[in-house]
């Protein structure tokens, strides 16, 4: 595998874009922060650039940063500010080759959530049931493969070409149809097993197929976007997130003149749909997780997609108001993942240490917020690094040099989101 060197081009572009965002940074906070940002976000762009992307004859394999391995989840959102970049032909050429990657992975297995750059045999655990050679592991989540058709997707629209919605894309997504609609009826048609010996709280359920769940129109997910196994089998934000990826792939399907595929995913979409408005929505907001049996889990994680981030990852709408009305709940002490400290309020996740705030779930806030909550999101995630210069997994509020994951490519995407944001940078946010 080769290195994916930076251009002089690119590098100029990211030292324009990052003047940009100083200047636009600096009309709202201080200078401090204003210099901060331009230089984190040049850091940060470039290091996602040159040290998380290697080419091979499968297109672009990303890792997510300090974990030797892809995930289809990771990769797309770490994209996500390049997008606008896309009239440099190296960037362009570069997305293109990721979503070739992504396909090529989801065609080697689409429960599987995280891959080797080729048949390597390494696995995170070697125990776990149903491994191929090119699987790091197999944790089925739903949002795993809804992110690769929305960077599909939202490459599209940056650069207007179809190119890249080739024959693997086209199977890939009847591929993504078919288990989601099996997936509507997990109990009794499912094969899918996942049981780690090493981690009972992996193993999902006494066979590895997970607690008992009602037919209800939605799709079952093994696992939520953090990898921790769902309590219930219907994850709400996924569920949302894979609505919207049915309604993109019946926009392919002009592409591709496939009525059938269309029909298929737009019948899944209203069958979802139908499922959520039933079984999802707890007084005036969403539940994190149902199995359609009467259990509800009410909490938000801030690991995308995630309630916060519906008008990100869903095309619920940042005005709609069940999105106000949940996101009032999500910020409110009323969640149990809503942590604060000296230092920082904002969402964890029980992924990680108990009280320990995200980057990811600072930026998301302040994605979905107005702008003043946006500028104070990204003046805490820039004064809580705690002093290496990176965004991380999560950190102590009340001592932000404890956190975990000092490389975290993902995170350090979304913050440069955020600040093109404050700094009014046009990105690709908006995905309806």
């Amino acid at each position: 595998m080769s290195v994916c060197d930076m251009t002089g081009a690119l590098q100029r572009r990211l030292d324009e874009v990052g003047a940009q965002i100083g200047r636009g940074v600096g009309e709202h906070l201080d200078k401090d922060v204003a210099q901060q940002a331009e230089s984190r976000f040049v850091a940060w762009m470039t290091d996602t650039w040159t040290r998380t992307m290697t080419r091979d004859d499968h297109g672009v394999f990303v890792v997510t940063g300090d974990i030797p391995a892809m995930w289809l989840r990771d990769s797309s959102a770490q994209l996500w500010p390049f997008l606008a970049l896309c009239d440099l032909p190296e960037v362009s050429r570069q997305v293109s080759d990721v979503i070739a990657r992504q396909w090529h992975c989801i065609g080697v297995d689409p429960y599987a959530n995280a891959f080797n750059s080729g048949p390597t045999g390494a696995h995170f655990d070697p125990d776990d049931v149903d491994l191929l050679d090119e699987l790091w592991e197999r944790k089925y989540e739903v949002d795993s493969l809804a992110f690769p058709v929305d960077l599909a997707w939202r490459f599209w629209q940056a650069t207007a070409s179809a190119d890249h919605l080739d024959t693997a894309v086209h199977e890939g997504c009847w591929r993504i149809v078919d288990l989601w609609t099996l997936e509507q009826d997990h109990a009794t048609r499912s094969t899918y097993r996942h049981v780690r010996p090493s981690e009972p709280g992996d193993t999902l359920g006494p066979d590895g197929s997970g607690g008992p769940v009602a037919r209800t129109g939605m799709t079952w997910s093994g696992f939520r976007p953090s990898d921790d196994a769902c309590r219930y089998g219907y994850n709400i934000p996924a569920q949302f997130m894979a609505m919207r990826a049915l309604r993109q792939i019946g926009e392919f399907c002009r592409v591709w003149d496939d009525e059938g595929l269309a029909e298929r995913a737009a019948q899944l979409a209203d069958d979802i749909d139908a499922g959520v408005r039933r079984f999802g929505i707890v007084n005036d907001h969403l539940a994190y997780e149902v199995d359609g049996l009467g259990s509800v889990l009410e909490m938000d994680d801030a690991n995308m997609p995630s309630l916060l981030s519906l008008p990100l990852t869903s095309d619920l709408s940042g005005d709609d108001p069940l999105y106000q009305a949940t996101r009032s709940w999500v910020l409110s002490e009323a969640n149990p993942y809503l942590f604060s400290g000296p230092t920082a309020r904002g969402i964890g996740s029980p992924h990680s240490p108990d009280g320990y705030i995200w980057h990811i779930g600072l930026a998301v806030q302040g994605l979905t917020g107005d702008d003043v909550e946006a500028r104070d999101c990204l003046r805490t995630i820039l004064a809580t690094d705690g002093g290496t210069g990176w965004t991380h997994e999560s950190f102590d509020p009340h001592d932000p040099t404890r956190f975990t994951r000092g490389w975290f490519s993902w995170s350090n995407s979304m913050a440069c989101l955020l600040m093109m944001k404050v700094a009014g940078v046009e990105a690709i946010t908006d995905a309806r």
